[in-house]
Formats: structure tokens, C-alpha cells, sequence
């Protein structure tokens, strides 16, 4: 019953923030981001009324299968994006800057973060600093995707974003099995190495095998079907299969190997949508029906934030030094690939900045290191550090995004 009255409430509390937001111009995702930091813990929370916010972390997580289907919808809309007609112009590109961009920021913030450690000795770690340069790759595709629908962005910058975006979870997957298990391996002299960096891999390939698969069976079973009410209850019906594969965990040898529900997701929209004459048309009645579903991630994404992260100067001071380096990695990097590929004035200017958002992936990367008992001190670090950077970038990224894609000419404003 509680749970069903706190759904309600941060449905309406994320729409009723839209409201007031829009007289400062922000972007619905900020508006619902804010709207459960205040109900979340750390604010309303705190008052203990049921219903009215989340008094424990752990209500929030009571509600992470709602969660985990919206970022489902998310990733399947953003694996669209790769159809084989776009691709032709786009594809080159997208895969050069995907990976420049990925790179040069975990580059920047390895340089310095491990100067930092110079100065601050065993307050930072090597193995920290490295690993949060791991994590600087990670590119929140949420917060993007609802930015480009709600402002019905459309040109070359938003032409290239979205595969840009789509391609960063499989490149920041591939440069944290790196750089973690050198970490692992500076801090501990019992970890494999070969299985730290096999088990990543494995995990991007079974994953985009299993959304192939169901891509294919989706488009398969849709022809069965003439309405298009039922063909959307049956793609959110492969969606929500898709998801809960995910969920399951392979045993090969000594490896466990688990599934990335992004690239799951995105491979099933990338092979449905070049597979299935109608998808175009049937993936746009879908993002409307998913509407409250997305509301509903980004203000429970909010009510997880962890505000106490400010009361420790040392994670702030360093959190500061990790969003700066990383930001100015992100731009320097699109910057530079993008004028390697010849890309549009304003897409070299501008697409550095649409991919500051950081949210599901990098906190998960942050979990899996927080829990590391070869990371020691350092993984709990790494853990708060990443969620204050993520704390900051989810509320000041839609925003950053929004300008970006205005001033490259993508998002018209509104006559009248």
C-alpha cells in the first residue's frame, strides 16, 4: 500500500516540478531529478511520514524494477538510433568519436587524479585515481535521450549523439575491465588478471548476442499481429523479457559472467528496427506509452542521491578535481574526433558538451569497486567520489545538453 502511494506521489511530484521549473527554462529531466532529491532521505524523507517521501534508501530500492524496465524503454529507443540507413552517413564517425572521447577523458583524469595522489599521499590512492579514470568514460544515456524527445531536437549534432552515446556503455565496459583490474592487481597479488579482463568481454558479447536474438524473435512474432495496440504490448512485453535475462548470471569455468542490460536492450532495438518494415512507427507510439515510466526513473534516479556525500571536504575537494577533468576530457575529446572525421562546425564545438551526464552505468562500475575487498579503503572512495560526481552531473547536465543542442541549431525555438 505504501509503496503504491509513494509511486503516486513522485509521479505527481515529478510532473508538478515540470511546472515550476519551466519559468527557469530548465529541462523536464532536472525538474523530476529535483523533485526527488526532496522527496528522497536526505529532505522529506527525514520527516518520516509514509507516503510523503522515502525515509530509507532502501524504499527506493524497493521500487528498482521500475527502474530497471524504464532504462529498458531507454535503451531500446536509443538502440534505434543505429539503423543501417543512418549508419551509412554516421557510423564511421560515431565509432571514431565514441572511442577518442572515452579515452582522452579517462586519460585526463588518470594524469590528474594520480598527481593529486603526489600531494595527498594515502588520502588517494593509485588504485583509486585509476580506476576513476575508468569510470570518467561512462555516459548517461537517459538524461540525453529525454532531452532530445522533449525538445524534439533534430539535426547533425543530434544525428551523431545518439549512436555517440549508444557506443559509450560498450567502450567505458571495455576500459574499466582494464584499468580495474590493474587496480586490483597494484592493491592484491591473489587476483587473476586474465579473468578481470575476460569476464568484461565475454559480458559485452553474450549481451549484445542475447538482444540479437530476441531482435529477431520480436520481429518475427510481430507479423502475427495487425493492430498496433498489440504490437506495442508486444514489444514492452520483449522489453521487460530483455530486461529480466539480464538479470541472469552464466557460469563458464571458473568466470562468472553476467549480461549488460543496456547493450542487451540496445541490440534488441538496433535489430528490430532494421528487420521490421513498420518499426519507425511502432517504437513512436511506444516512447508515449513509456512516458510515466521515465518520469518515474529519473525522480526515483533523484531520491537515490546521497546528499551526505558534502559532508566528507576530501570526497568534495576531489570530486570537484574528477568532474573538471573529466568534462574537459569529454570536450577535448568529441572536439578533436570530430574535426578527425570532418564532422560540422557546430558538432565540433558542441557534442563535447551533450555527453557530461553520468548516472547508471558509472555508479554500477562504482558498486562493483565499492564492494571489492582487493580495492580495500580505496573502493568505498571511489564509490563516494563517483556518486557526488554523479549527484552534480545529473542536475546540471540536462541543462548543459538542452544549450548545447540550441546553440548547434538542433533544437528551434518556439515562435509566438
Amino acid at each position: 500500500m505504501s509503496e503504491l502511494i509513494s509511486v503516486a506521489v513522485a509521479l505527481l511530484a515529478g510532473l508538478l516540478m515540470t511546472r515550476l521549473m519551466k519559468n527557469f527554462n530548465l529541462p523536464d529531466v532536472t525538474a523530476y531529478l529535483v523533485a526527488g532529491v526532496i522527496l528522497g532521505p536526505c529532505l522529506l524523507g527525514r520527516l518520516g511520514v509514509p507516503g510523503l517521501g522515502f525515509t530509507t534508501f532502501d524504499e527506493v530500492a524497493l521500487l528498482q524494477p521500475i527502474s530497471d524496465i524504464a532504462l529498458g524503454f531507454i535503451a531500446f529507443a536509443i538502440g534505434s538510433e543505429f539503423r543501417l540507413s543512418h549508419l551509412r552517413s554516421t557510423g564511421h564517425a560515431a565509432v571514431v568519436i565514441g572511442i577518442v572521447q572515452a579515452v582522452v577523458a579517462t586519460a585526463l583524469v588518470d594524469v590528474t587524479l594520480v598527481g593529486l595522489h603526489f600531494a595527498l599521499g594515502d588520502k588517494l590512492p593509485i588504485s583509486a585515481a585509476i580506476t576513476l579514470g575508468a569510470i570518467a568514460a561512462a555516459t548517461a544515456p537517459a538524461a540525453t535521450l529525454m532531452v532530445v524527445r522533449q525538445y524534439k531536437a533534430k539535426g547533425p549534432l543530434t544525428d551523431l549523439l545518439l549512436p555517440v552515446v549508444a557506443l559509450d556503455d560498450a567502450v567505458g565496459l571495455i576500459i574499466f575491465a582494464i584499468s580495474f583490474g590493474v587496480a586490483q592487481a597494484m592493491t592484491s597479488s591473489h587476483i587473476d588478471l586474465a579473468a578481470v579482463l575476460v569476464a568484461p568481454l565475454l559480458e559485452i558479447l553474450l549481451s549484445l548476442a542475447l538482444g540479437a536474438v530476441l531482435g529477431l524473435c520480436l520481429s518475427w512474432v510481430e507479423k502475427a499481429f495487425h493492430s498496433n495496440r498489440n504490437r506495442v504490448a508486444l514489444i514492452t512485453g520483449f522489453i521487460i523479457l530483455g530486461v529480466s535475462l539480464s538479470m541472469l548470471k552464466l557460469r563458464l569455468g571458473t568466470l562468472e559472467v553476467s549480461f549488460s542490460s543496456l547493450l542487451v536492450l540496445m541490440m534488441l532495438g538496433t535489430v528490430f528496427c532494421n528487420t521490421y518494415g513498420s518499426s519507425e512507427d511502432l517504437m513512436d507510439r511506444a516512447d508515449k506509452w513509456s512516458a510515466p515510466l521515465l518520469t518515474l526513473f529519473f525522480v526515483l534516479s533523484g531520491a537515490a542521491l546521497d546528499l551526505s556525500v558534502f559532508s566528507d571536504l576530501a570526497v568534495v575537494g576531489i570530486g570537484v578535481l574528477y568532474i573538471l577533468a573529466r568534462s574537459l576530457g569529454k570536450y577535448l575529446g568529441a572536439g578533436f574526433s570530430a574535426r578527425l572525421t570532418r564532422q560540422d562546425h557546430n558538432v565540433q564545438k558542441y557534442l563535447g558538451i551533450t555527453l557530461l551526464p553520468q548516472a547508471g552505468v558509472a555508479l554500477g562500475m562504482s558498486a562493483q569497486v565499492g564492494t571489492s575487498a582487493a580495492m580495500g579503503a580505496a573502493g568505498p572512495l571511489v564509490r563516494n567520489i563517483v556518486l557526488f560526481g554523479v549527484l552534480i552531473y545529473e542536475l546540471i547536465g540536462p541543462s548543459f545538453t538542452k544549450w548545447a543542442l540550441t546553440k548547434a541549431g538542433d533544437i528551434k525555438p518556439k515562435v509566438g
